[in-house]
């Protein structure tokens, strides 16, 4: 019987025993991570934490919902036993009734073939690295490998300096300067998440330099159970000229190459994103989507 428990009586040891044992265990669902993304989060667990799932929520104008916190592409159910259709649907319909609007993202392990619940499918994708570099790098794109020569006669260097701020400061200068929806609390939440990987031996934050030291590329890892993701990244216009991310990524797969781990690029449902994760050998990964709407009429018909 899959139960409710709120957040003051988890048992963190548990529960990350289980994400540590689970098949399908992934860095956004332990204790500390969910702490930081989402504070006040409950969940679901069956037999005695053998198979579990976070409820991150919020409240706004009275009404409770679930939501899926920034930094965290999936989460869903997570077990020490192989997973199906029905133990996904029996978590899904466990989830208490208080909880009036519901969107969130499963995993990439979680089945999610049933008609009453509405679902949509996203992308992701990841890459085997226990080859050897040489044999991961012949399945590189054509245009992949003319950007890494681009990047070879640039005189690009690595840094290897955990320093948050560099990277988010990068990110916001550029890209983030087009992105509304993330706030200053939601670089705050970022920037905490990332020290605490980092001082967990879980995090890894690399930079990339012009030859005149100046930062044109960061970007940030976090490892768990034979997993890397790809977490969060930074990129100058000077950095896209000198292919400093192409740069980047190929240094991190080189390091890492021969090991028994899986970089998971954590994207991405944008084309251009997508192709260029593909550029480097990489697999298509799907998740799923779900949202179930129980607000009373008439205020349901503006969450549609």
């Amino acid at each position: 019987m899959v139960q409710y428990v709120l957040h003051g009586n988890i048992d963190r040891k548990k529960w990350d025993e289980c994400i540590a044992r689970s098949f399908n265990g992934i860095a956004y669902a332990y204790s500390w991570y969910l702490d930081i993304v989402s504070p006040n989060w409950d969940a679901l667990i069956k037999d005695d934490y053998k198979s579990v799932m976070p409820l991150t929520w919020r409240k706004k104008y009275g009404i409770k919902y679930l939501y899926q916190p920034f930094f965290t592409q999936q989460l869903g159910v997570f077990s020490v036993e192989k997973s199906d259709t029905y133990l996904v649907k029996n978590f899904l319909e466990a989830i208490p009734k208080q909880f009036q609007f519901i969107e969130i993202n499963l995993n990439t392990f979680n089945l999610s073939e049933f008609s009453d619940i509405p679902v949509k499918a996203n992308l992701t994708h990841e890459l085997d690295l226990i080859e050897s570099y040489e044999i991961i790098a012949k399945n590189y794109s054509e245009n992949l490998k003319r950007n890494l020569k681009k990047a070879a006669n640039n005189k690009l260097k690595m840094n290897f300096v955990n320093q948050p701020e560099a990277v988010i400061k990068l990110f916001k200068q550029n890209r983030g300067a087009t992105i509304s929806n993330l706030k200053e609390a939601d670089y705050k939440t970022l920037s905490v998440l990332m020290e605490q990987a980092i001082k967990r031996g879980k995090g890894q934050i690399i930079h990339v330099l012009n030859e005149v030291n100046d930062l044109c590329a960061g970007a940030f890892f976090i490892e768990s159970n034979n997993k890397v993701v790809f977490l969060f990244s930074g990129l100058s216009e000077e950095g896209k000229k000198l292919t400093a991310m192409p740069f980047l990524i190929d240094s991190f797969i080189r390091e890492n190459a021969g090991k028994n781990i899986t970089l998971d690029f954590e994207g991405s449902n944008d084309a251009n994103l997508a192709r260029f994760y593909k550029s480097f050998g990489s697999k298509e990964c799907f998740y799923k989507r779900v949202r179930i709407n129980r607000l009373p009429f008439p205020i349901n018909k503006l969450k549609r």
